[in-house]
């Protein structure tokens, strides 16, 4: 038998409730208490969140990612570029004094191994040994070409590496055009000595005739031949304009050239080019026609020789130059692709020397740390001259009474970069 509940209202009067009506209520009850309980969790979560950002604020800090310093928030969270999990750094140290400066602690020097040197004068001898190499010169290379449109019919050379001397025959030529040329020459020659110059006047036309095979490659000699013998050949010899020896053969036997077409090249090699590259921070020793010594190791001789060309384009990439030194080959001995060494030297004067790991450098220029105080450290931006010996020349930017950090500059660099979010060398000028 179901047993029924009395339920009393204000009145005193007593209602039949079921069973179903009492687990109804109670179901409401337990539901309310558990939104009202939510709601007091997050009501929590947000003022404590909110308590966190108030402390923060309070305490002067923000917070940053270790890997990339670049991002300050106001709060605790993490890194929305890797997720890490955000650090929190002090305004105060972070805007405190210069903003070129960065101030540690005796523990975080000790576990940088930051160490400094004052800064002195030394003897810079300032020689350098540039390693280079021979190549030909390219002022001394010639191109034999063809002076009008015809047939090998044969090369006198035909081997590269030959060497031709000036005046030597290259090859012959079967020319129609050619042909026709010295038979109008012969006949303007034949008509003046049977009509003379009663109704012509030939010594004009023969001239010209004249003129036409000059200008097509043949010489006084061949041509005062041509009028002597009265007689044409069908073949034309060409000779060499120049000496030097065969570098390249375009054409072979019984092929067709055009006009102005290349039959051989020639180089000379009474001069050759000494070619070096150098670096940008050893420019300033370098000038245009600087006397210097080019050493040949596979010969164990020396040339002296002058600098005739600093190529004004430094590549962006590698940051080199290249300097050309012209030598006379006197013996014949030295050849392109040979190794050479190009000392250049310069009077002993007095410099700033630093220690090159000293020294921070990239595209904006060079930098370095410089001890204001214990613990504090600023960087300044130098010039650098001469580099040899893993020692550099600092010409400006420094003085005789400054602390420099010879090591752990990239710790330092690294340390700014991370409290200040930024690069200490972004907007700097010399």
């Amino acid at each position: 038998m179901q047993k029924n509940n009395f339920n009393i209202d204000l009145e005193g009067k007593q209602t039949l409730v079921s069973p179903r009506q009492i687990h109804i209520r109670w179901s409401f009850i337990l539901m309310l208490i558990g939104a009202f309980f939510l709601i007091g969790v997050f009501t929590t979560s947000c003022t404590k969140k909110e308590t966190e950002v108030a402390t923060a604020k309070k305490k002067d800090v923000y917070y940053t990612c270790s890997m990339h310093p670049q991002i300050h928030e106001d709060h605790p969270g993490d890194c929305p570029i890797c997720n890490m999990k955000l650090i929190s750094v002090s305004k105060a140290n972070k805007n405190a004094g210069n903003a070129m400066q960065i101030q540690l602690s005796p523990e975080q020097i000790r576990l940088g191994n930051i160490h400094t040197d004052s800064i002195g004068q030394n003897n810079v001898s300032n020689t350098m040994v540039l390693t280079g190499t021979l190549n030909f010169n390219q002022d001394k290379l010639y191109s034999l070409s063809a002076r009008v449109d015809g047939r090998i019919d044969q090369l006198y050379f035909k081997n590269i590496g030959d060497y031709v001397a000036k005046g030597e025959k290259i090859y012959s030529i079967y020319s129609e055009k050619l042909n026709n040329a010295k038979q109008e020459y012969l006949n303007a020659i034949q008509q003046k000595q049977t009509l003379g110059n009663s109704l012509i006047n030939y010594d004009s036309v023969i001239e010209s005739s004249k003129t036409k095979l000059l200008l097509w490659g043949m010489s006084e000699a061949q041509i005062k031949i041509l009028a002597n013998s009265k007689q044409t050949s069908t073949q034309t010899i060409y000779y060499s304009t120049e000496a030097g020896y065969i570098t390249t053969i375009n054409i072979n036997e019984g092929g067709f050239v055009m006009e102005g077409q290349s039959v051989l090249q020639l180089a000379n090699l009474s001069t050759l080019w000494a070619e070096a590259q150098v670096y940008t921070t050893q420019m300033s020793s370098i000038s245009v026609n600087q006397n210097v010594t080019v050493q040949i190791p596979d010969l164990n001789e020396s040339v002296n020789g002058t600098i005739g060309f600093i190529n004004p384009e430094i590549d962006p990439n590698t940051r080199i130059n290249l300097v050309r030194v012209t030598i006379p080959n006197i013996k014949n001995q030295l050849h392109p692709g040979m190794s050479a060494y190009i000392t250049v030297s310069n009077k002993k004067r007095k410099a700033f020397m630093l220690p090159e790991e000293a020294v921070l450098r990239d595209s904006k220029g060079a930098t370095v740390w410089v001890k204001i105080k214990e613990g504090v450290y600023e960087i300044r931006m130098v010039k650098t001259g001469v580099a040899q010996n893993n020692i550099i020349e600092i010409i400006s930017g420094l003085t005789a009474d400054d602390v420099v950090v010879t090591s752990g500059a990239y710790l330092l660099n690294s340390e700014y970069i991370f409290q200040h979010g930024a690069d200490p060398m972004a907007g700097m000028k010399m």
